[in-house]
């Protein structure tokens, strides 16, 4: 009890119920914000996936549930993902855990951590366009289920376990961007739910082969559960109604500016890149607004249309 009572035990706390409203919100950036900030809070790096991963299914399942509830996620399509992606997750710990003594582990996982944020904000970035260029094509919300391609949403359910198995990134970027491109017209709203419902089995099982493998620390877990499950509950909520655009902006800075960090990049570098993309970024992405025939910078403007509901799966315009 008295380790749950430390500034750093309040500071994950705090760190966590930020990062829930991020995932409930966007269905995204739970592992691959959360893990990252546990390395950077002084936690072991395969502490910080195992007790993540332990985490994340229980906050995961709030925000699936809330999903659940508004009848939003395509069942069929986040069965076939499980089906691929729970025994690959459940392979992860085991696999890490087969890379040698502590020092190898731990090196191992924070360069694997490092190359999957930056290929997990380069996956955002995707997805912000893929959205973008679909609602400019036609700007309305489809109302019809699309058509289940089995063996790719099994296989993008392979590939996204065992990421997530090794290092607690990519539930939600890599396999919602595969679903972006296989499902193109599967509405926002349903992209989230999907994501949500398929990603409570796939983390609970990337989550028991490293408990089998490394144990829990409480003093890590409890206060990621504490804060995260309402973070998440509240972003869930919102999901419907809240402009993710800037949001996921900044997710694609962050990812990139911590992943160049973790694979060692000198501070200097990481700082010249940050500014960068902090002062350019947005000018390339209102450049890339306008070739789509839409103002540089106005959010609103690729929004989905719904009959009934206009505020309903807003996207990344």
């Amino acid at each position: 009890m008295p380790d749950l009572l430390t500034t750093s035990a309040l500071s994950v706390l705090v760190v966590s119920f930020g990062i829930g409203i991020v995932v409930g919100l966007t269905g995204m950036g739970g592992g691959a914000l959360m893990t990252p900030a546990l390395i950077f809070l002084g936690v072991n790096p395969a502490a910080a996936v195992a007790n993540d991963l332990v985490a994340a299914s229980v906050n995961k399942s709030v925000g699936a549930a809330v999903h659940w509830k508004s009848g939003s996620p395509n069942l069929r399509l986040a069965g076939l993902l499980m089906l691929g992606s729970v025994p690959f997750a459940f392979a992860g710990g085991f696999l890490v855990k087969s890379i040698g003594d502590a020092k190898s582990e731990a090196d191992f996982l924070t360069y694997a951590i490092g190359v999957a944020l930056l290929f997990t904000a380069s996956t955002y970035a995707l997805r912000m366009y893929l959205q973008l260029r679909f609602v400019t094509a036609g700007n309305v919300a489809p109302t019809h289920e699309p058509k289940i391609l089995v063996a790719r949403t099994i296989l993008v359910g392979a590939v996204g376990g065992l990421l997530v198995g090794i290092t607690s990134v990519g539930s939600g970027s890599l396999i919602m961007v595969a679903l972006l491109l296989i499902y193109p017209t599967l509405s926002a709203v349903k992209l989230v739910g999907t994501d949500l419902v398929q990603a409570v089995p796939l983390v609970l099982a990337a989550a028991v082969g490293h408990v089998f493998t490394d144990g829990v620390t409480w003093a890590v877990l409890i206060p990621l559960i504490i804060g995260g499950t309402p973070g998440t509950f509240i972003g869930a909520r919102m999901a419907s109604w809240v402009s993710q655009s800037v949001i996921r902006r900044g997710i694609v800075i962050v990812l990139t500016l911590t992943g160049l960090k973790m694979l060692g990049v000198p501070p200097g570098w990481v700082g010249i890149i940050g500014a960068g993309m902090l002062l350019l970024g947005p000018l390339l992405w209102g450049f890339i607004r306008q070739t789509r025939g839409l103002p540089a910078f106005d959010n609103n403007a690729a929004a989905w249309r719904l009959p009934d509901k206009p505020e309903v799966g807003k996207t990344d315009g």
